[in-house]
């Protein structure tokens, strides 16, 4: 019940149009019962009296009504359906504002082409029950009591051996309509699949291509065809059982009639008159259950549809006005306070992290991969929320402030730039939307990319392609880095910004983000440790614990994790330094 009126609320806006059509609809039914009355009336008085007169007016009558008929039903299938698109408008609007609200731990468990399969294939199903739904249901609906009422008028007994049948109908598609309604889910769930494996191959084709591997994605995409193929082949077989069932059901009237109506006939219980009618009207009675029988399956495929759009509408979102208070311009005193953070479906990420970073000062985060340099820096701007202890910033939790306040107080340089389908100017102008031209060129010269702009025939409106395609990789970083110049927080993360260049353009860049760091909170994470000497202090990361802290001169004096891990970058590096290193992560840890 739930279900159908969190459906009905897409109907409002539209309510107009709804009448229009169910009135539409209401016609077209009761110009359907014409033909059988009119019929019977020729039959039993016009034709045996010879009132070829009246003959001719009923048949001009319904060519009429038929023509009439002909403008309803255009206009049940222009408006319907025009009606079902703007519902599934709404629905794709409200999906994807839901998407844009929900956390990066969602993301982390769903897949991106299941969810453009539930925004488009499900939102499609929805949009087609909702046209035809109402329509199917009054027309059908109505259509069966009028012709039954109509044939207990001609004659009851027979009317009600036609309808002792319907019982054993009913019982035959509820047995079928429940495989069928799993058969559909488990053929969207594996249609969701062939998205998620087609985004994922086109998305890396390049990378598909470098490597020769065309023959390893078509094996999994085929895997992905073949389970969708198994899926929709048990979808077909509960659908042949359905049909078929209950076609032959509806097969079994017309013998019904015939041999009824036949004996009736017979024993002059009915006259031929009579009988002819009943014989037309009964197809009446047959033809809107067939028409239910049909709207079986976009009915389910609607249903199910509608069923996974709420699975997502009813996930838990962000809350960007959580917090009391409005992030104000920030210094950027940063503190961790005894952090743990775990995600919900695995071990300790960060266990008992505490540091201090002054407003201004340059941290550098180093230590072998997935030590928990990275969750650090996502839990600054609640990208995930700590497990136990507090992050302060200027003394205050950030659990105090909006999420989007302080989120616009924090800008992040990552390794692997996301750039946005659409011109130079639009991707730069992401950091600041309300900025003008002149902000636009001043943040792109500190990013050291604006000469580069000017030497390109369309200047800041040249289309850089899908995720910047077009661009090398130095390239779209200084564009990531003006965006975040744009932005001007007060606190800058940069997450290996450098580590994927080569040496001249990580120099070009580095002066770049040495120029955004000025007066701003800073912490890096950097393999390459060249990058972060100069820097106010290193904190050593391994395996979600501080091991060490300090600048680079007393860690080298310390002669510990980081010396190691320096070592292994400047100096020869052989099989027993790795395996110094190991020991001493173990008895640090």
């Amino acid at each position: 019940m739930d279900l159908l009126k969190r459906f009905i609320k897409y109907y409002k806006p539209h309510k107009k149009i709804f009448i229009l059509d169910m009135t539409a609809a209401f016609l077209v039914a009761i110009i359907g019962m014409g033909y059988p009355i009119i019929t019977r009336f020729m039959l039993n008085d016009f034709i045996p009296n010879k009132k070829l007169d009246l003959v001719i007016i009923c048949s001009l009558s319904l060519l009429v009504i038929y023509i009439i008929r002909m403008f309803l039903r255009y206009f049940i299938q222009y408006y319907g359906h025009i009606m079902g698109v703007r519902m599934q408008s709404e629905m794709r609007s409200d999906m994807f504002n839901k998407l844009e609200r929900l956390p990066y731990t969602y993301y982390d468990e769903h897949e991106t082409g299941n969810l453009m399969s539930r925004m488009t294939n499900d939102l499609f199903d929805i949009s087609e029950v909702a046209h035809h739904g109402p329509e199917n249901l009054f027309i059908a609906g109505f259509t069966l009591i009028a012709s039954f009422i109509y044939l207990c008028i001609i004659n009851w007994i027979l009317a009600l051996i036609i309808f002792a049948c319907v019982p054993l109908l009913i019982v035959v598609t509820a047995h079928f309509r429940h495989q069928m309604r799993t058969a559909m889910r488990e053929s969207k769930i594996a249609m969701a699949e062939i998205n998620t494996s087609l985004e994922s191959s086109i998305s890396g084709i390049r990378v598909t291509k470098a490597f020769t591997n065309t023959k390893k994605e078509q094996e999994k995409f085929e895997k992905s065809n073949e389970s969708f193929v198994k899926a929709r082949s048990s979808a077909f077989n509960a659908m042949g059982k359905f049909f078929a069932s209950s076609q032959f059901i509806t097969d079994v009237f017309n013998i019904i009639v015939l041999l009824a109506g036949g004996i009736f006939l017979y024993n002059d219980i009915i006259d031929i008159a009579d009988y002819s009618t009943f014989i037309i009207s009964v197809n009446m009675f047959i033809t809107p259950i067939n028409q239910l029988i049909n709207f079986v399956e976009q009915f389910q495929n609607g249903t199910t549809g509608f069923k996974r759009f709420i699975e997502i509408m009813d996930e838990e979102e962000e809350n960007l006005h959580e917090g009391s208070k409005i992030c104000p311009k920030l210094s950027g005193d940063i503190s961790f306070s005894h952090v743990d953070f775990h995600y919900k479906s695995s071990k300790g990420i960060l266990n008992d992290i505490s540091f201090n970073i002054p407003h201004g000062k340059k941290i550098a985060l180093v230590g072998p991969s997935g030590g928990g340099k990275t969750t650090i820096c996502h839990l600054i701007p609640r990208f995930y929320d700590v497990t136990n202890g507090e992050i302060k910033i200027d003394g205050e939790n950030i659990n105090d402030f909006t999420l989007e306040s302080l989120r616009q107080q924090i800008g992040i340089v990552q390794q692997d730039v996301f750039l946005f389908g659409g011109t130079i100017k639009d991707n730069i102008l992401y950091g600041n939307l309300d900025a003008n031209d002149e902000e636009v060129i001043e943040a792109a010269k500190k990013a050291n990319i604006y000469e580069y702009i000017q030497s390109l025939p369309h200047g800041f409106d040249t289309d850089i392609g899908e995720r910047g395609i077009k661009l090398s990789g130095g390239q779209k970083q200084r564009l990531s880095i003006a965006r975040i110049f744009l932005k001007n927080p007060s606190i800058i993360i940069l997450d290996e910004a450098t580590s994927a260049l080569d040496n001249t353009t990580e120099l070009l860049i580095q002066k770049a983000l040495d120029e955004l760091c000025k007066g701003r909170t800073s912490i890096v994470v950097a393999h390459r440790l060249s990058t972060i000497r100069n820097a106010d202090g290193i904190i050593v990361i391994s395996d979600g614990k501080i091991k060490e802290a300090g600048t680079h001169d007393e860690l080298i004096e310390q002669n510990g994790v980081y010396k190691l891990l320096y070592d292994l970058q400047f100096k020869e590096s052989d099989e027993h330094q790795e395996i110094k290193l190991q020991q001493e992560l173990q008895i640090t840890g």
